[in-house]
C-alpha cells in the first residue's frame, strides 16, 4: 500500500491597508492590529516553513519582543522562531543554524520544498519575493487581512505584476477591530 504525499501549500498571509500597501513610506507598521481573534496562532500551528526576502529576514526574521510583552505576543514569536527558515538572497550567501540562504534556481528551490514532508508554508514576503514567486506561480493560498486604515502611500503588496491572476474567494472573516480577512485559491482551471 503506497500512501500519495500531497504537496505542501504556499500561503501569503499579509496584512494590508484598504488601499493596498503593507508598509508606510517609511516602512511603518504601526497601523497593523494584532486582535486575538484573528486565530494567528492557529496559522503558525499549520505551517512549519517561513520563507523570507533577505531585508525582510533582517527586520523580522530573529526579532525579539520586549520582556515586557503579553504572553500571547510571547507565544507568537516563540512560534515564529521555532520554524525552519529559508531567506532569499542575491547578496548574502551565508547559511546557518538558524536559515538557509538560497540565491537562485528559486523556481527549483521552492519545487523541492513543497513537496518535502511537512505542514504548509508560509511566504512572509517582502514584496519583491512575493511579485516573484506570484509570478513562477508558486503561491495557492492568499489569506489578507485588510486593516481599515487608508495610508494614501507606502509599499503596495502587488508590484510589476503583469498577468491576470484569477482567484477564488474560499473563506472570510471580520473582526471587531474592522479587520475583514480574505482568503482565495489560486484558481487554476
Amino acid at each position: 500500500m503506497t500512501f500519495e504525499v500531497k504537496p505542501r501549500r504556499i500561503i501569503l498571509d499579509l496584512a494590508v491597508t484598504l488601499d493596498g500597501f503593507i508598509e508606510g513610506i517609511n516602512g511603518e507598521i504601526d497601523w497593523c492590529i494584532m486582535d486575538s481573534d484573528m486565530g494567528f496562532i492557529d496559522f503558525l500551528n499549520q505551517i512549519d516553513t517561513i520563507l523570507y526576502g533577505r531585508k525582510s529576514y533582517e527586520l523580522w526574521g530573529e526579532y525579539t519582543p520586549e520582556t515586557d510583552v503579553s504572553e500571547t505576543e510571547q507565544e507568537l514569536w516563540d512560534l515564529v522562531h521555532s520554524k525552519q527558515k529559508y531567506v532569499f538572497s542575491r547578496t548574502q550567501k551565508v547559511t546557518d543554524d538558524k536559515a538557509i540562504f538560497i540565491n537562485d534556481q528559486i523556481l527549483e528551490e521552492v519545487k523541492k520544498l513543497k513537496n518535502k514532508p511537512g505542514k504548509d508554508i508560509w511566504l512572509y514576503g517582502g514584496s519583491s519575493l512575493i511579485t516573484s514567486f506570484i509570478k513562477l506561480g508558486l503561491v495557492d493560498e492568499f489569506r489578507l487581512s485588510v486593516h481599515p486604515v487608508v495610508l494614501g502611500e507606502g509599499k503596495p503588496l502587488f508590484m510589476d505584476i503583469q498577468e491576470r491572476l484569477n482567484l477564488k474567494l474560499v473563506h472570510t472573516r471580520s473582526f471587531s477591530s474592522g479587520v475583514v480577512q480574505l482568503i482565495y485559491h489560486l484558481n487554476r482551471d
